[in-house]
């Protein structure tokens, strides 16, 4: 008898545990965990253990009054959460949805079997409503690779869940929702977002045209060849010449994003924070100012979040007043701009974010911004120029395709009456030229390396004897040469070309030429 009555309660015990799966995001992915809740007899109380940080300790009261708010009893039993595998950190109020619905199952007042084959996140409000949580695109797809058949999660978030094929998705708005959800008792149609077709104005982002900016017609070639190929521009000037003018209208001419690039661009922002519910159709533009720290510009943190540079994924990252960041600051850019990745490195783990930006600098020459202005004088001595100039260090400076010179306009420039070329056209053949490049080689003229850059970037008879003659004119390096031979590639594929004829090779030399910020 004893050893029946042993067993009885050991079936007990197991029965009194209820399971509800989940998700945690780390990075831009989102890692499966089990939230288990085991109500049994001993004195009341409510702990949480499995590695959680302090707003997930926080559930404890967040969860007890929501689900009194709702209508509920909280259990008057010892309620212990263990949030598995527990050697993860889980971080955020993410888990207060899960956490509350395993206690409600664990009562008697959600079904147990409902639970089976679904992934929950939301954070709870104190009367009971759900509020939006981090990385939600990332979730949907965590959920899809568990094999998960439905999630449910706050209805602000399940636009941009069920943006791709994963699981259903359901949007629930309150704790009471989700319960009458799994029990049956209302009916809730998972979310099906309306078709997201391309952005017929997505030129205009800002509402800025190439046609407002008079004259530079070099300066125009150059962000024309920039965004033809993804290549990094500096755009060196005196103040009032349009440096800030002219990157500020590039995203104008770059063309739209594909669905991947969208997805991409999504789950970085969501898990930013500051995704707006929907994938997002538009590409980044940041310009963060020159105070930013190197963790802002990076990313990173005590609890670590995408930096401008992840921010700025398959558009682009803006850098006004170059040599006035800090140099720190700036050398971060070096591996992110090689590889289109950041990895952020802690004791708990190692994050990876994607980065592969468009680079768009501007700088004056020096300190007062008039040396080598036909008509203002400088008053900068040499010493000053010089270390103003080599705030920039020279392996940053070789990661940049094209140096464009950007004088001010002239009177005639400025009060003619001609219109300027709009960014719609620019925008036309910018897409062409990518088009061409995709088809051809399956990326970018930027991102083009080793055996296929050799391949489709092959120079040949008077091209490849002008190149050689450069190579040992100009000193290039070998990052410089490949980056020469990109941009070579990028003004080829504007014109239509197969082939890298002088002129483009030409351009490409112009643009790498010694410019006064590498004098």
């Amino acid at each position: 008898m004893r050893d029946g009555g042993h067993s009885e309660a050991l079936v007990r015990g197991v029965v009194s545990v209820c399971k509800v799966r989940s998700l945690a995001l780390l990075g831009v992915e989102a890692l499966p965990v089990e939230v288990e809740v085991d109500v049994g007899s001993g004195l009341p109380g409510f702990s949480i253990v499995g590695l959680p940080d302090a707003a997930v300790q926080e559930a404890r009261e967040r969860v007890r009054v929501a689900i009194s708010n709702s209508g509920y009893k909280f259990p008057t039993k010892k309620v212990i959460v263990n949030l598995a595998p527990a050697n993860l950190r889980k971080e955020g109020p993410a888990f207060d949805l899960p956490i509350a619905l395993a206690v409600l199952a664990a009562s008697g007042h959600v079904p147990r079997e409902s639970l089976n084959g679904t992934g929950v996140v939301g954070e709870l409000s104190l009367d009971g409503g759900l509020r939006p949580v981090r990385g939600a695109l990332s979730m949907a797809e965590g959920a899809k690779r568990e094999g998960l058949g439905v999630l449910i999660l706050p209805h602000q978030n399940a636009a941009e869940a069920a943006a791709t094929s994963g699981p259903k998705t359901y949007g629930v708005s309150s704790l009471r929702e989700a319960v009458d959800l799994l029990s049956g008792e209302e009916a809730i149609a998972p979310f099906s977002p309306s078709p997201n077709g391309k952005v017929s104005d997505v030129g205009e982002p800002f509402g800025e045209d190439f046609a407002d900016v008079a004259g530079q017609a070099y300066a125009k070639r150059a962000l024309e060849v920039t965004a033809a190929g993804g290549h990094n521009i500096l755009l060196n000037g005196p103040p009032g010449s349009g440096k800030t003018m002219l990157a500020r209208r590039l995203p104008g001419i770059l063309p739209p994003l594909t669905d991947e690039e969208s997805i991409e661009v999504t789950k970085v922002t969501s898990a930013a924070g500051i995704g707006e519910g929907h994938l997002v159709r538009r590409r980044p533009f940041r310009a963060p100012h020159h105070t930013i720290s190197t963790s802002g510009l990076a990313g990173g943190g005590s609890n670590p979040r995408p930096g401008e540079v992840s921010l700025a994924h398959h558009g682009v990252l803006f850098l006004d007043e170059f040599p006035e960041f800090s140099r720190s600051t700036l050398e971060v850019l070096r591996q992110p701009l090689e590889d289109g990745t950041v990895t952020i490195s802690r004791v708990a783990a190692t994050l990876t974010y994607p980065a592969r930006v468009t680079l768009v600098c501007s700088m004056n020459p020096c300190p007062c911004g008039y040396w080598g202005d036909r008509r203002r004088a400088c008053r900068c001595s040499a010493g000053q120029v010089e270390r103003y100039q080599g705030r920039v260090s020279g392996p940053l400076l070789d990661r940049i395709d094209l140096f464009v010179d950007v004088p001010r306009p002239t009177r005639e420039e400025l009060r003619g009456g001609e219109a300027a070329e709009g960014s719609a056209a620019i925008r036309a053949r910018v897409g062409d030229a990518r088009d061409l490049q995709i088809k051809r080689q399956g990326v970018e003229n930027a991102a083009l390396a080793g055996r296929a850059l050799r391949q489709h970037a092959a120079l040949r008879g008077e091209t490849e004897a002008l190149f050689s003659r450069a190579i040992d004119r100009m000193g290039l390096s070998g990052r410089a040469h490949d980056r020469v031979l990109r941009v070579a590639r990028t003004a080829a594929d504007l014109a239509g070309e197969a082939e890298i004829g002088v002129e483009h090779l030409a351009e490409a030399l112009n643009y790498r030429r010694a410019a006064s910020v590498e004098s």
